[in-house]
């Protein structure tokens, strides 16, 4: 897989794109057109980065999708922890450490902290990362609210917190991050929040499970909308995945950012994980 930064932007817009024109179907050169590179090296730089071919990709982007998702690839929680599927498992190719904050630093609600922020390319279009010496304590997404608002957003959070705009004291831990490496983890919630955070932590890449679900593993299974308003603010989108927790009816149900980067983010990982499954056959 490609690392190359420009690729990461070329490969979020081209996601935008298809996910933006899925209704019509658009053929590989429109897409490649939209992006600027000639179809052919377009076709070899999107499957080389999501593993399968642009047409197949936009399959992953039907209305339904999360139908077949929630029908095939259901994930009950109890199951997913007695087999290892944790915070300290593998989690879409990043392997992710994590520590909660203390009751009474969560209550101080970031005073004392210094919070480093910077924007990067990624698949997903412009990623908002925020971290401490302590780890990565913030990622959200700008596609849909634009940056200032996305900012503003993760910084209320932390209102008693120092925020200071430093992209090159961020860049190695991101690019560990892109490349599939290990990232640290720095997490600022309630007990409820951290509870339901870590149940997200359980659900396979590839695969999905419910709001209703998530509160039954916890011990609340009444609570499913709290369960889901603490989905909602997790503070480390996509590295704790929120984008796979799906309402009952196989809807998508909300998601922070936008549904379009909640939609591309579960057709980015079941790209994956059917690429996986297909070379794992023809080995």
């Amino acid at each position: 897989m490609s690392q190359d930064p420009y690729h990461h932007a070329v490969i979020a817009r081209a996601i935008a794109h298809i996910g933006e024109t899925v209704g019509q179907q658009p053929r590989l050169e429109e897409v490649a057109a939209a992006v600027g590179l000639s179809p052919a090296h377009f076709q070899r730089v999107f499957s080389q980065w999501v593993g399968v071919s642009p047409k197949r990709y936009q399959q992953y982007l039907t209305l339904d999708h999360a139908k077949r998702l929630l029908a095939e690839r259901f994930t009950v929680l109890d199951t997913a922890h007695a087999t290892g599927l944790s915070g300290t498992g593998r989690l879409h190719d990043l392997f992710l450490t994590w520590e909660a904050m203390s009751p009474g630093e969560y209550a101080a609600k970031g005073k004392g902290l210094t919070i480093r922020w910077g924007w990067f390319d990624s698949p997903f279009g412009d990623m908002l990362v925020m971290g401490t010496a302590r780890g990565i304590c913030g990622l959200g997404f700008s596609a849909e609210t634009g940056r200032e608002p996305a900012l503003q957003d993760m910084m209320a959070r932390w209102p008693e917190a120092r925020f200071i705009q430093d992209r090159e004291a961020l860049h190695e831990p991101v690019a560990r991050l892109l490349s599939g490496g290990k990232a640290r983890l720095l997490m600022i919630g309630a007990p409820f929040q951290i509870k339901v955070w870590e149940a997200l932590l359980a659900i396979p890449s590839g695969q999905v499970t419910t709001y209703g679900e998530i509160a039954r593993h916890i011990g609340n299974p009444k609570a499913v909308r709290a369960v889901g308003t603490a989905v909602g603010r997790n503070p480390v989108s996509w590295l704790i995945p929120c984008h796979r927790a799906l309402r009952k009816s196989g809807g998508l149900g909300g998601y922070h950012w936008g549904l379009p980067v909640k939609r591309a983010m579960l057709a980015w990982e079941a790209a994956r994980f059917d690429a996986d499954e297909d070379r794992q056959k023809t080995a």
